[in-house]
């Protein structure tokens, strides 16, 4: 072999990125120009709106402004972000509450089952959004069956609907799915020999899991408690036919800001400051992933 046909090795890793460098863009190219087209072009124009004003018929009219910004400290809208997160809060934690246990148990399952018991989590997922809530509405309307089996037993009717508790119930049956899967993957990579030590050592069972299982698996109760709250407290279909339009969440200020009071300025300034939020909770659950 001659000198000239040796290739060094720093050489050689150069001369191949810059080969697979075409290759990898043009695999790249349709999902960025995706992003690009459907995410990135539609905030830059979102950005844009939150510093112009209203027109007097709505839409948007170019004089640069920043009371949009200055409407957002106004208590009336406060109140609706605070309601959105307590209700958000509360969904999520009934959700934990429901979902820890169910993953639990699905990975005590023989292997056979274990496949059952997801399919029947996600089953929900496989019909209409809004097919699901009107069932929902039939569940807990006055005639309905919730309410027929109390009067059956003697304690009821109640009103079930266009309150709080249904909308957390709405929310919980909804997306708890998202919060038994991350929870399911956490609890089945955890190795089982850490709980038989734990036992070995004389913990008891409450004691192994509070100081063994649950802190081994927080990554996944940050994940799904993410996956559960986002989607809440964004949510506006869920208030407005399960709460009857009584409890406005910001999904709904959203809403009427686009379609029924046309002020699009403002409607970008509220969806900018959401996403804001969102982002905050996503960098805190990659934190926690990560200290963890």
């Amino acid at each position: 072999m001659t000198p000239s046909t040796v290739v060094p090795g720093a050489a050689a890793t150069a001369r191949s990125r810059r080969s697979r460098g075409p290759g990898r863009l043009v695999f790249l190219a349709p999902g960025l120009a995706y992003l690009v087209a459907f995410l990135l072009i539609p905030l830059a124009l979102l950005l844009s709106y939150t510093v112009f004003r209203r027109g007097r018929f709505g839409g948007v009219v170019h004089e640069v402004t920043g009371e949009n910004f200055t409407r957002l400290l106004d208590p009336l809208y406060l109140d609706v972000v605070l309601s959105s997160l307590k209700l958000a809060t509360i969904s999520t934690v009934i959700a934990l509450l429901a979902g820890y246990p169910t993953a639990y148990l699905i990975t005590r399952l023989p292997r056979r089952w274990k496949t059952v018991a997801l399919v029947a989590i996600v089953l929900p997922f496989w019909t209409n959004f809004l097919v699901r809530i009107y069932a929902w509405i039939v569940l807990l309307s006055g005639p309905g069956l919730v309410n027929g089996a109390l009067e059956t037993a003697g304690l009821g009717p109640f009103e079930l609907l266009y309150h709080e508790g249904a909308i957390v119930t709405g929310l919980v049956y909804s997306y708890l799915p998202l919060m038994v899967l991350p929870l399911y993957a956490a609890i089945e990579k955890l190795d089982p020999q850490l709980r038989e030590a734990s036992t070995d050592l004389g913990a008891g069972p409450a004691r192994t899991f509070f100081l063994v299982t649950l802190p081994l698996t927080m990554p996944g109760v940050a994940t799904g408690c993410l996956f559960v709250f986002v989607p809440c407290f964004g949510n506006f279909i869920i208030p407005e036919l399960l709460g009857g339009g009584r409890s406005i969440m910001v999904g709904n200020l959203i809403r009427d800001q686009f379609l029924k009071a046309r002020d699009w300025p403002f409607g970008a300034t509220l969806t900018l400051a959401l996403l804001a939020v969102l982002v905050v909770l996503l960098l805190v659950q990659a934190w926690s992933a990560r200290r963890a």
